[in-house]
């Protein structure tokens, strides 16, 4: 039983860390039907611009978020004005290979800045052990759960009432429509941008708070796109429900069969997702006739 509660506590850590990035995810594709090849590196980033700010400069860990998030906001305004902008009406898979090549071009900043050498992160958020129902865990992955459960409800709020997120909604909807109701498509696009790499960063900075900072958060990337598979690329319900079985299943099966295949499971199961459910969860079908 004790094995069981840290095992679930645990893959309900990832599976909130995989939700926030996953969000970022959906948004952009929902927002300007573009797969962002780069969210793990907007992770990667945002771990390191935090890491920056609290050892390198020197700044209380609450002044450290604050500076990470306003840098994450300019760097998804910044990406989306040179990179997505340029490239509207051009075929998508001249947009999927701009993403790719971003990508790339991120990890040789952050390797150019920082180095490739793993680095200890500081503790800003407590990791004192506790002891639930038996189980032993770190305080910091209960924090991660609660962080990642404020953010998804407050980007649920944002989405359902403020005037911007309900914009987003519309072009999400019908880019034309939401045109000629007089909403400016393009600065939805830089909105999606911005929150997707906001979202990333709080994502980096809690993973990095866990295990340290390095250049393997940016794998993080790769293992979202089991959850925006299963949850349904256009869904933000789905990102979350999406994170969190994937989490779970990851933990269940690295802690009870073998630890090499915790991480192997989460494309086996987007592989039956796309052969048997290829929209996920509850991702919009649409069927085109001829």
């Amino acid at each position: 039983m004790d094995t069981f509660i840290q095992l679930t506590l645990t893959g309900l850590t990832n599976g909130a860390i995989l939700a926030l990035a996953a969000l970022g995810f959906v948004l952009i594709y929902k927002a300007s039907d573009v797969i962002n090849f780069a969210q793990g590196e907007f992770l990667l980033i945002g771990a390191y611009l935090m890491y920056a700010s609290i050892v390198q400069i020197g700044l209380p860990w609450t002044l450290g978020v604050l500076v990470t998030m306003v840098i994450a906001v300019l760097l998804g305004i910044l990406i989306e004005r040179l990179v997505l902008r340029p490239l509207i009406g051009e075929p998508i898979i001249s947009v999927i290979m701009a993403t790719i090549g971003l990508s790339s071009l991120l990890q040789a900043i952050v390797r150019m800045i920082w180095g490739s050498q793993p680095k200890s992160f500081p503790s800003f958020i407590p990791s004192d052990p506790v002891n639930i129902l038996g189980a032993t865990v770190g305080a910091d992955r209960l924090w991660a759960i609660g962080i990642a459960a404020a953010l998804m409800l407050f980007f649920s709020l944002f989405f359902r009432f403020s005037k911007e997120g309900i914009a987003m909604r519309a072009v999400a909807d019908d880019q034309q429509a939401a045109m000629s109701m007089g909403i400016s498509v393009k600065k939805v696009f830089a909105w999606a941008w911005s929150i997707a790499a906001v979202t990333a960063a709080i994502a980096g900075a809690i993973v990095a708070n866990i295990v340290g900072v390095g250049p393997h958060l940016s794998h993080f990337g790769l293992r979202v796109f089991p959850v925006v598979i299963l949850g349904g690329l256009d869904s933000i319900p789905g990102a979350i429900v999406g994170g969190v079985i994937i989490g779970l299943l990851e933990a269940y099966v690295g802690g009870y069969i073998s630890g090499s295949l915790n991480q192997v499971i989460s494309f086996v199961v987007l592989v039956l997702i796309l052969m048997i459910r290829p929209y996920g969860l509850f991702g919009r079908e649409i069927i085109e006739r001829v």
